[in-house]
């Protein structure tokens, strides 16, 4: 007879009914995370970071039979729940035991812990136990940072529901399901590329799989607030406007909102209300700029609940060919980054691993970076704003993308939209970005454009933006994409000297812009392993690397309009693309900087440029 599959024999174990799984695995199978409580790190919390128990599941026989059928529709009727043979025989007959497992750090990707795990691509189960002391009055959540991809969640054998998205948060209420004393989180996660996913099945970075963020049980009053947004007004710099938004069914009369250090206190009256908005005259704000990144403790607090924030104040817009910056014209010296760390395999996890990126993008003289191609860690943006360094924020909208299919917009939005709710309060963050390298047709079009409309509906307080593509014809590189009549930008990748042209040709080259608005150069660049050296025509040499730096600022220089930078890239990443067993060994080397924390040539080029650059 066959042998159950390991993750509905392992509810068995807990005591969980074929009735309950059925209701839940089968009959409401689109179950979806809840809206997002803001700013974690100011909760209660009980962290459920550490080692997990873990198996690969490669055939997802975690819930399907030899036939790739679910267990309660196999042929026999018999099988998973519903087989009492097995029942009493479970002990002898189990071929798996999450207690007897190996362990995964989270967060962290499985990709790096584990050499078997490296390219692998399909489905994990974690598990975690925990114990917790519950609390009358009281609410429950369940809050993952990110998981890549797809994210089934479990709690004590109940399915909390389904989250797609590999680099939003989100959470579930388990308030009327978790228990007094021990409790065990089961979350299956698929990083399988598919084709009508964001992003699609083609990258051009590593496909990182698991529990990539942190894990927290979240503690909350009956009544709390949920979300929050204290900024100024873009129209007056002299008005902070904003909402607060509560959960709970006992609103409390008032809000106060406190910045102690302008002598700033109001009581928000809520009207039974549970989103308020406000709008207050505010004076002597000192606003925030890379060059004084000045942060405010703002406090938001009823007599039950007490939230804590470090918000900048500043105002960003656009006037003709300039950015303004708190009504001052800025130039934007940027350096893309992804969420990885060069020095150790897969993604960023801590505080020290952003802090060293972005130490990286200040010593480069950087006041911008493009945090690219997704949703970057929450901890990130908070490093941002505390070290002045403006940010472009993007979701995975990349390459091709299933344009006329309604679940994969939908999907995009929803990223789009955790983005913005998450990070609105981030000075840092001036640009949001809809998408990168996007191929002009009428349904991408379309696509686009309601994704600069749902930016503008949920956040007008920001500039949108996407990294559009140059059509090159002779020497005039055309820059005429029509998603750009609805951005603030004309911002594009263009790689001469790389991918088109030749570098000693770029002096050459002009570029025909159909938009009158800033221009921001979002990539350009070349490969080169550090430490290969070689005359400035050899290829994959720093000196070339170099050498096209150097005639790329020259010909950029000529742009009229130019506004800022971001080349590619600031580290060296692992991509499954790059493959040349000499220069590339799985690595995109476009890099400042080397795998080893080596700066490469190009690395002072830049960094020249930018220290002697003024705004003309």
């Amino acid at each position: 007879m066959y042998k159950k599959g390991f993750f509905f024999e392992f509810m068995n174990r807990y005591l969980l009914t074929a009735v309950f799984f059925i209701l839940n695995m089968f009959l409401i199978p689109n179950l979806f995370s809840q809206d997002l409580i803001q700013n974690i790190d100011a909760r209660n919390t009980l962290s459920l970071n550490g080692r997990w128990n873990y198996i690969i599941d490669p055939y997802q026989m975690g819930y399907l039979d030899y036939r790739q059928q679910p267990f309660d529709e196999s042929e026999s009727g018999t099988g998973g729940f519903f087989d009492n043979r097995v029942q009493e025989e479970k002990d002898e007959r189990l071929e798996y035991d999450f207690n007897q497992s190996p362990t995964l750090k989270v967060p962290a990707d499985w990709n790096s812990q584990s050499e078997k795990l490296e390219l692998y691509e399909g489905t994990i189960w974690y598990k975690r136990d925990f114990t917790v002391e519950l609390l009358d009055s009281k609410r429950y959540f369940v809050h993952f940072g990110a998981v890549n991809y797809e994210a089934h969640v479990y709690l004590n054998g109940e399915k909390l529901g389904v989250h797609k998205g590999g680099f939003t948060p989100f959470q579930f209420e388990v308030t009327s399901k978790i228990k007094d004393g021990d409790n065990f989180l089961v979350v299956m996660v698929d990083n399988t590329r598919k084709k009508d996913a964001v992003p699609t099945v083609n990258t051009d970075w590593w496909n990182y799989g698991g529990i990539t963020r942190d894990v927290n049980l979240v503690i909350t009053p009956e009544t709390f607030i949920s979300d929050y947004k204290v900024q100024l007004a873009q129209h007056d710099p002299n008005i902070l406007q904003g909402f607060v938004k509560f959960d709970g069914n006992n609103l409390p009369k008032t809000v106060k909102i406190k910045i102690p250090e302008l002598q700033f206190e109001k009581d928000v009256e809520l009207h039974s209300e549970a989103l308020v908005s406000f709008e207050y005259p505010i004076k002597n704000v000192e606003t925030w700029s890379p060059d004084y990144p000045k942060l405010y403790d703002v406090i938001l607090s009823t007599t039950s609940n007490t939230i804590a924030d470090k918000i900048g104040f500043r105002t960003i817009k656009t006037q003709g060919q300039d950015i303004l910056l708190n009504n001052e014209s800025i130039f934007l010296k940027g350096i893309s980054i992804h969420d990885e760390n060069p020095l150790a395999e897969g993604r960023l996890r801590s505080y020290g691993d952003m802090r060293m990126m972005l130490m990286w993008a200040k010593e480069l003289g950087c006041n911008f970076v493009r945090l690219a191609h997704y949703t970057h860690n929450e901890k990130m943006l908070k490093l941002a704003d505390e070290l002045g360094l403006m940010v472009w924020a993007e979701i995975p909208v990349y390459w091709t993308i299933s344009w006329e299919n309604p679940e994969t917009f939908e999907l995009a939005e929803a990223q789009l939209s955790a983005g913005i709710k998450r990070d609105k309060n981030r000075a840092s963050v001036i640009i949001w970005s809809v998408g990168n390298e996007t191929p002009v047709k009428p349904a991408r079009n379309e696509f686009m454009r309601k994704l600069v409309e749902k930016v503008r509906q949920l956040d007008s307080s920001r500039l949108v933006a996407a990294a559009l593509e140059v059509e090159v014809e002779g020497n005039v590189a055309k820059v005429n994409d029509p998603l750009g009549q609805y951005l603030d930008l004309a911002s594009f990748n263009e790689y001469a000297g790389w991918y088109w042209g030749n570098v000693e040709d770029m002096s050459e080259y002009e570029f025909s812009i159909a938009y009158d608005k800033p221009v921001v150069i979002t990539e350009f660049g070349a490969g080169a392993l550090q430490g290969f050296h070689g005359d400035k025509n050899t290829i994959w040499t720093e000196e070339h690397q170099a050498y096209l730096y150097e005639n790329q600022i020259k010909m950029l220089e000529k742009i009229e309009g130019l506004r800022g930078m971001s080349p590619w890239i600031l580290a060296d990443f692992r991509s499954p693309r790059r493959q040349h067993p000499v220069y590339q060994n799985f690595w995109n080397r476009k890099g400042l900087i080397s795998e080893s924390g080596q700066k490469k040539k190009a690395f002072h080029v830049l960094k020249k440029y930018y220290s002697e650059k003024e705004l003309d």
